[in-house]
């Protein structure tokens, strides 16, 4: 079944587990108390803790105001089920659990068991449940403890979890039990149903027919094998922040929910100063200005569309140099950054629709034989390039595609194009696969192989990880829309791998964790800290330099949290990329007789200091940096940095609002050419990203 149509239908009863799903089950921190308070739906949806915990346990979380109030409690591993309106125990379930349960017969088995196991603590103990330590236990090992019971002609439950926690419980008794028992009571289907957790002792709760599911970020490997073949829905966060975006995904919570999430920095004092400066400008100017060069950014958009798709800027409009000719292609890159910007205009504009659905047939019309999405198609002949600079393949621009094929199927729900061509998308992964040549889940980039094509950097690069890390997330959700949920969750699964080799490897930090394996260029990071995620690191040195598009990337596909997300962005604004305007693509830039310098940054004269990629003011970049601003919490200053991206896109070279390509980096004097299809597209998404402009 298709899990986008899967979700449409009501949920009316919520069944999450609590320790590392809802909270940590070491510090108690969480997000969810805070946003299931403040949007919390208006609609019956019934709120159910469906936990190992016992009752007198659950209840102190919810009076010290770790946990919000619910609605039911099924506590013990499915042996009791609490009404909390009515502050008593469903008593009728009992009477179902006495069934056959002998307490002191269970712990006679146990005794007789050869295998290192040890009685948990009083605490987690009661009439119907007997809980052990069982460390690192095989299967055949839990199969033992079965057949020691079946010996003993004892029909009971046994559950196993976290690799170490063994429950011993009446036959009736585990949660996926306790969960249908409680919906037939209430009269909800289970397909109106939704169920969270993060291991095995879960897993009876996907069990029940058609129920959806959210598995966290952080769940254990039995979870996911027992759940790869349900439908359901894999978070890319952990935790509280994993089931908040579970909940926005099936339409229960809002997208403002995941913002909400954030930790509130408004008084730290360094951005209380930024929102002082803004709160001085006049905010009606602002808005006014934004709103006309919306209008202006439509107008430049529409220059760009060809019968083969976006070009990166308006022929007619620029003239062609050399190399120039360039230009008067659909770029794989561009294009794919341009779609994404224009989505918020495919109802609105039918022929602003066709072309960014034309971009991405013409691209995929032209993948070779193994996989690889062309660099370019020029539009006078439809013939494709695949390499960039020097003859070097552009990696990125099979990234860009597949994130932007799935945004586009993700808002249109275009299933039948998404079966035409997800077996290229799926070759196109395969051959940006392949890039990781080391197996490490990072892939290896060679020399001005991606957007930065003057530019020398190589090897594992910020930017284009946090991209790899995207289109697996992407391609995951893309089978996830097929029903594909095995294939889905491995895709998903391993975007969490590359996350956590992204966080470890470019966010250098003195304080080493223990027993972790350090690499020769993380003994290089133990020369200092951080407040940002480098710009490049290889087997034999690294770059300290802040690629701000990467940075920025890396928070608002989830790749980072919101606490690393605003000290980088406290020292993006402490060096002022953002000034004279949004925004500078690197801090600092390179100069002559820098270690990082190239001979070739004078070809054309286009990457000296605070120019084109060594520091020049890139507008579509600029658009990505207003969505983090405001993906921060802080709108006041998104707008008055969409002010500013709205002043540098009316500069222009030879009118008012070319939305020229980039501008110098000092100066903000606009460079490049005119019409930058990503330049007016990304801006268009800023301003409905900031709801400045009503859909």
């Amino acid at each position: 079944m298709d899990a986008n149509l899967a979700k449409k239908s009501a949920i009316k009863l919520l069944s999450f587990d609590i320790d590392n799903t809802l909270i940590d089950f070491h510090t108690y921190k969480s997000n969810f108390r805070k946003v299931w308070k403040k949007y919390k739906p208006s609609k019956d949806v019934l709120l159910t803790y469906n936990t190992g915990r016992l009752i007198d346990d659950v209840l102190h979380l919810i009076e010290t105001r770790v946990l919000p109030e619910p609605d039911y409690i099924i506590s013990g591993v499915g042996t009791h089920i609490y009404n909390f309106k009515t502050k008593s125990l469903v008593k009728e379930f009992n009477d179902v659990l006495d069934d056959g349960w002998n307490l002191e017969a269970v712990e006679e088995v146990i005794k007789n068991i050869e295998h290192p196991i040890s009685e948990q603590p009083t605490k987690f103990q009661h009439s119907y449940k007997r809980s052990y330590f069982f460390h690192n236990a095989t299967v055949a090992s839990i199969e033992s403890v079965e057949q020691g019971f079946v010996n003993a002609n004892m029909d009971i439950n046994v559950v196993y979890s976290g690799d170490k926690f063994l429950d011993i419980l009446p036959k009736f008794a585990n949660k996926g039990n306790a969960l249908q028992w409680l919906l037939k009571k209430l009269d909800i289907k289970s397909s109106e149903t939704l169920v969270a957790g993060d291991s095995g002792n879960d897993s009876a709760m996907f069990d029940l027919r058609d129920v959806k599911g959210i598995v966290v970020a952080n769940a254990h490997e039995e979870l996911y094998q027992y759940t790869k073949h349900r439908q359901v829905y894999h978070s890319e966060k952990e935790k509280s922040d994993g089931i908040i975006e579970g909940l926005v995904y099936y339409e229960i919570l809002s997208e403002d929910a995941i913002i909400a999430s954030n930790v509130d920095h408004t008084d730290d004092f360094f951005i209380k100063q930024e929102l002082s400066h803004v709160a001085d400008e006049d905010e009606d100017e602002k808005v006014a200005f934004i709103r006309e060069g919306y209008k202006k950014a439509i107008d430049a958009l529409k220059k760009n569309i060809t019968p083969l798709g976006f070009s990166a800027c308006s022929i007619k409009d620029n003239v062609a140099h050399g190399t120039d000719e360039n230009y008067y292609s659909v770029w794989a890159r561009d294009g794919a950054i341009t779609v994404i910007g224009a989505l918020p205009l495919i109802y609105k504009d039918e022929e602003i629709h066709q072309c960014a659905r034309q971009t991405l047939i013409t691209l995929f019309e032209h993948i070779s034989r193994n996989g690889q999405i062309p660099s370019n198609v020029r539009i006078k002949d439809n013939i494709p390039d695949y390499s960039g600079v020097g003859g070097i393949c552009s990696i990125d621009s099979g990234i860009w595609v597949v994130i932007a094929f799935y945004e586009y199927v993700n808002v249109t729900k275009d299933i039948e194009f998404l079966r035409k061509y997800i077996s290229d998308i799926k070759e196109t992964m395969r051959w940006l696969g392949a890039h990781d040549s080391n197996n490490d889940a990072l892939l290896e980039i060679p020399e001005a192989g991606d957007w930065t094509d003057l530019f020398g950097r190589s090897y594992n690069i910020l930017y284009d990880e946090i991209l790899w890390y995207r289109s697996n997330v992407c391609f995951g959700r893309m089978l996830e829309m097929l029903g594909d949920s095995e294939q889905a969750g491995e895709f998903i699964r391993w975007s969490q791998v590359i996350k956590k080799e992204i966080v470890q490897n470019f966010w250098p930090s003195t304080q080493q964790q223990l027993f972790q394996s350090v690499s020769f260029a993380e003994k290089q990071f133990t020369l200092g800290d951080t407040s940002y995620l480098i710009a490049q690191t290889t087997p034999f040195d690294f770059s300290w330099r802040c690629d701000v598009f990467g940075n920025v990337l890396a928070f608002l596909h989830g790749t980072i949290d919101a606490e690393k997300a605003h000290q980088t962005f406290r020292f993006m604004l402490g060096v002022g990329v953002n000034d004279p305007f949004p925004v500078a693509n690197v801090y600092p830039v390179v100069s002559p007789g820098d270690p990082d310098w190239r001979p070739y940054y004078t070809v054309n004269l286009l990457n000296l200091p605070n120019h084109y990629h060594n520091g020049g003011i890139w507008p579509f970049v600029g658009g990505f940096w207003v969505k983090f601003v405001n993906k921060l919490g802080f709108k006041e200053m998104a707008i008055s940095e969409l002010y500013k991206l709205a002043q540098i896109n009316k500069e222009g070279i030879t009118e008012e609002w070319e939305f020229t390509e980039w501008a110098h980096g000092t100066t903000g004097k606009p460079m490049g050419k005119a019409y930058q299809a990503w330049s007016a597209a990304q801006y268009i998404s800023a301003c409905h990203d900031l709801k400045i402009i009503k859909k």
